[in-house]
């Protein structure tokens, strides 16, 4: 049995393995022996702790960062159709390398902007209905064509009333109800007297893309069609013309094309311009 002052537990062959120090013979308290290893323990106990605690409030100063840096993209976002003029968020000529048919450059030749207004008549009743949740803040649109002026597209940027949340929630109902496929929901395009597009109506619209963002309070698309002024029986989403092998007319002529090109380009400088007001902002 162990003497006084001293436990263990079993070591090999039912040995004693000691673990406290005899007690002093003056009758004070026990002290255990703390020796280099336990003390380098100790430290590096309380070093680790410092670094996950202080990783920790990193993380989460992090976080705030990124969200507060969101918020004001968002909120600078939103401003933009009344602090930016119209050529920065449609250029009088846009570029579209690769994006006709086949990997073809595009040219576009900005012929009409709207005057910045509401949504009134700027929809289908169908897809104003769908787009009421967010609300209409301003809608801007424009109207190019090609170089070769047989084709005639619209681009519009709709700023909307929403928060974050509403322009998720919107974003995913098109993307899971597919309505950005629908031909009931197409946008309407602007003509303009005495352009290319002046007889571009809605029974001429071909082929088109809407977008719902989800980091600017920002609805894009974009409808396009002949210059010629020839109806459509048929018009077809671009996400669908521009695959290989589409044979509809839309798809042949390149329309899905145009639209996407476009809509892609001008949605890239909105949120350039976004990028930059932020940094202003900051």
């Amino acid at each position: 049995m162990p003497g006084p002052g001293r436990s263990w537990s079993a070591g090999r062959a039912g040995r004693p393995l000691v673990s406290f120090a005899e007690p002093e013979l003056s009758g004070t308290h026990t002290r255990p022996r703390v020796g280099p290893r336990t003390l380098a323990a100790a430290t590096c106990l309380v070093l680790g702790l410092g670094l996950i605690g202080g990783a920790a409030a990193g993380s989460r100063l992090t976080g705030d960062g990124d969200a507060a840096a969101a918020r004001t993209a968002y909120t600078a976002a939103g401003a933009l159709w009344h602090s930016v003029p119209v050529d920065q968020l449609f250029p009088p000529t846009v570029q579209g390398d690769g994006a006709g048919p086949g990997g073809a450059d595009r040219t576009w030749t900005r012929i009409a902007v709207a005057p910045d207004g509401g949504c009134a008549h700027a929809f289908d009743p169908l897809l104003a209905r769908a787009l009421a949740p967010v609300g209409c803040r301003r809608l801007l649109r424009a109207t190019y064509t090609d170089a070769t002026q047989s084709h005639v597209t619209t681009v519009g940027l709709l700023f909307t009333k929403a928060d974050p949340a509403a322009m998720s929630a919107l974003a995913a109902r098109f993307r899971d109800e597919r309505l950005d496929r629908r031909p009931d929901l197409m946008p309407r395009p602007y003509p303009a007297p005495g352009t290319a597009a002046a007889g571009f109506g809605d029974r001429q619209r071909a082929s088109w893309t809407l977008s719902v963002l989800t980091d600017a309070p920002v609805v894009a698309y974009a409808v396009s069609g002949w210059a010629d002024g020839r109806t459509v029986d048929e018009p077809q989403p671009a996400a669908d013309a521009v695959r290989g092998g589409a044979a509809t007319a839309p798809a042949q002529a390149g329309l899905g094309n145009e639209a996407k090109g476009l809509a892609d380009r001008v949605e890239r400088r909105l949120r350039k311009t976004i990028g930059t007001a932020t940094e202003k902002s900051a």
